[in-house]
């Protein structure tokens, strides 16, 4: 994958996200556990209390532009027809680099000392 290609997969927080709980997953994913998890992470929430409105939002956003562009330049494979989503050998790398850059960035909240 050509670095520009890289930089555009990771360019956007969801296909981020995406790309790290792939990394973290043995096997597909439903696109549908993929909304639930990223809303959770966006709302500051425990994903058991996502609700319908915040779920929707994000799996929309996936299955309808997301989860088409990484697979179209092979950083996962999108089943649209069952909407699972499965890594592939360009998955791990994206991750780790969008780790070492978290890594990298990692500022402490310096909020209440």
């Amino acid at each position: 994958m050509d670095p520009d290609t890289a930089f555009d997969a990771i360019a956007n927080s969801r296909r981020r996200r995406v790309l790290l709980s792939l990394s973290r997953s043995h096997g597909e994913v439903a696109a549908d556990d993929l909304a639930v998890e990223i809303a959770a992470i966006e709302n500051a929430i425990d994903p058991s209390k996502v609700g319908s409105d915040e779920r929707t939002s994000v799996y929309i956003a996936l299955t309808q532009s997301h989860l088409e562009t990484l697979d179209e330049i092979g950083a996962v494979e999108h089943d649209d027809r069952s909407q699972t989503v499965t890594a592939t050998a360009a998955t791990e790398p994206l991750a780790e680099y969008i780790r070492r850059l978290q890594t990298a960035c990692y500022q402490p909240d310096m909020e209440g000392s």
